[in-house]
């Protein structure tokens, strides 16, 4: 199994749910996250005075998935986030060894 997490423009989500969706996979989890990256922020002007933004707002969206659905959602998630500005994202792929469904006590891909 792997744990696909994208780091992604917040505008960008329902477009990636979306995709997700379209290829199959139903569950993810959203979070509200702040980073930079090469853009390093930037600068704003608030009342005509300006300031500098040091951390972007961002979404992490993770998805657990077979080992064989990974390319998939890679694939889907980079169409969909992509919009060819600074700041698209990246996404990070991590094993992971075991999963339990709580509620059922379903292990390994069936807990999926």
């Amino acid at each position: 199994m792997k744990n696909i997490m994208a780091i992604i423009k917040p505008f960008k989500l329902d477009a990636v749910r979306e995709a997700l969706t379209g290829i199959g996979i139903h569950g993810l989890t959203v979070t509200e996250v702040k980073g930079y990256g090469r853009q390093k922020g930037h600068t704003e002007i608030y009342r005509g005075a300006e300031y500098a933004v040091n951390f972007l707002p961002k979404l992490k969206v993770e998805v657990v998935v077979a080992d064989g659905d990974s390319d998939r959602v890679i694939e889907a998630i980079t169409a969909a986030a992509r919009s060819g500005q600074i700041g698209d994202g990246k996404i990070f792929v991590c094993d992971i060894e075991q999963a339990v469904r709580i509620r059922t006590g379903e292990s390994g891909a069936d807990a999926l």
